[in-house]
């Protein structure tokens, strides 16, 4: 039977593999290009983390031991949904390729059943919160105290939104495959819009402090998880839950699972290091966490562009054009990264106030500054590279890169800075190499062939 597409069958591809009919190089007339896809990618990246911004700013004015509670809850519940995006980037990879190979009614049912799994997924993070979330927040807070009281007061209502926050990663997934990222931009900022003007009143004025924050989240992902599925109905894609489908797409998730878990852990313990130093540190880590998480997901929308744009291409049959999106997107990462590390330097007086009152606060968050934005050029780069690599399927080397940086740079620094009294210039200087040693491993796969022929299974 002739392929979707018209083109022959490869008989070399395995049954089931992502690889696509041979063609030849040549790109078509028109095809987006990575701004074209990298700025709405930009707003529904930034969406999250400048409501959770606003969100800290707002509980900030409350007192050292809020803050201290977001930080905690906060993490913990930005810990799951980092550990579990394979559901938007696996998706990404793999819907990309299904529609690159002219087969969108493939790619639509690869976010059919990424959500299946999100719910699923979502569920048991919602039972473990229930049931753990006083032992969790006390661990990250360095032991039983007020912090890890407001912690665990957040974490248990804001983690009930679990399923709902991972339903939009799937969502976002399969519509960045199939390069309709101007629905989730709509869907995101819904959303964020809801939470952002639901947040102040109802810390303040309404009197609910702490918990008002938890309220707002919780608000604003119901209404995008909502948008999300709305858009997946209308596809009129078959909606049974297909087991082979959903093991193939734990097949590529399982790289990305390991990745962020190690990742995450570095994370985790980071904050309880600067929990341990104490209450001003874990606040002013919070806030350049907060800071680093944004602009992290701001540099990653040519990460977005990236993945996009090479499984297409990979999917097509187009080596050479997935080779020239990874010179065009490091280029854009590093010349974004050079821009944020000069607005971070010269504005740094006018932001740092904003987030607390608190001397103590001030002067930690001022010492962290600098190298929040020194690794943003470099930060860039790496993640422009990641979405090159994720696009081509190539995640079981992104897996061994990140756990090796981690153990090697990140996790050392960090658990001797207490011992030490490194304190926050420890931990940062351990997130600053971790970035470093990605860097060099990420240049140097790309500049190979390797991850051209990279493996990404499609499942049943």
């Amino acid at each position: 039977m002739p392929s979707p597409t018209g083109a022959e069958p490869d008989p070399a591809a395995a049954p089931g593999s992502l690889r696509p009919p041979h063609r030849d190089d040549r790109a078509p007339a028109r095809r987006p290009g990575v701004l074209a896809l990298a700025l709405p990618a930009l707003f529904v990246l930034a969406a999250e983390p400048l409501y959770l911004l606003v969100d800290t700013a707002v509980v900030g004015n409350l007192g050292t031991v809020p803050l201290g509670g977001l930080a905690v809850g906060g993490g913990l519940l930005a810990w799951a949904a980092a550990l579990l995006n394979f559901l938007a980037y696996g998706t990404t990879a793999r819907a990309a390729r299904r529609a690159g190979a002219g087969d969108r009614a493939g790619a639509v049912a690869e976010g059919v059943q990424a959500t299946w799994l999100a719910l699923l997924l979502g569920a048991a993070v919602v039972l473990l919160f229930q049931v753990l979330a006083g032992p969790l927040t006390r661990a990250l807070a360095g032991g039983p105290g007020e912090v890890a009281a407001a912690g665990e007061q957040w974490l248990r209502v804001a983690g009930c939104g679990a399923p709902l926050l991972l339903v939009a990663l799937a969502g976002n997934g399969w519509l960045r495959g199939v390069q309709d990222l101007r629905r989730p931009v709509r869907f995101v900022l819904a959303g964020s819009l809801l939470s952002l003007v639901l947040c102040p009143p109802l810390v303040h004025p309404a009197g609910l402090g702490l918990v008002g924050s938890a309220v707002a989240n919780l608000a604003g992902q119901s209404l995008t998880a909502a948008l999300f599925l709305r858009a997946l109905l209308r596809e009129g894609a078959d909606w049974r839950f297909r087991p082979a489908a959903v093991r193939a797409q734990l097949v590529l998730g399982r790289d990305l699972l390991l990745r962020a878990t190690v990742l995450q852990l570095a994370f985790l313990v980071a904050a309880g290091v600067a929990a341990r130093t104490g209450q001003a540190a874990l606040g002013a880590h919070q806030i350049a966490l907060q800071l680093f998480l944004f602009l992290a997901l701001v540099l990653d929308a040519y990460a977005i562009a990236a993945q996009t744009l090479v499984g297409h291409a990979l999917g097509a049959g187009r080596p050479a054009e997935a080779r020239a999106t990874a010179r065009r997107v490091t280029v854009w990462g590093l010349g974004t990264g050079l821009l944020v590390a000069v607005l971070l330097l010269a504005g740094r007086d006018l932001l740092v106030p904003l987030f607390t009152g608190d001397p103590a606060v001030r002067a930690q968050a001022e010492l962290v500054w600098w190298f929040l934005a020194g690794f943003q050029p470099l930060a860039g780069v790496v993640f422009a590279l990641d979405g090159v690599l994720m696009g081509a399927g190539d995640v079981g080397y992104l897996r061994t890169v990140t756990v090796g940086a981690a153990l090697a740079g990140f996790l050392p620094l960090s658990l001797l800075s207490g011992p030490l009294g490194w304190g926050l210039a420890g931990v940062w200087t351990g997130l600053t190499l971790f970035i470093a040693l990605r860097l060099v491993a990420v240049l140097v796969r790309v500049a190979g062939d390797r991850w051209l022929a990279a493996p990404a299974t499609v499942g049943a």
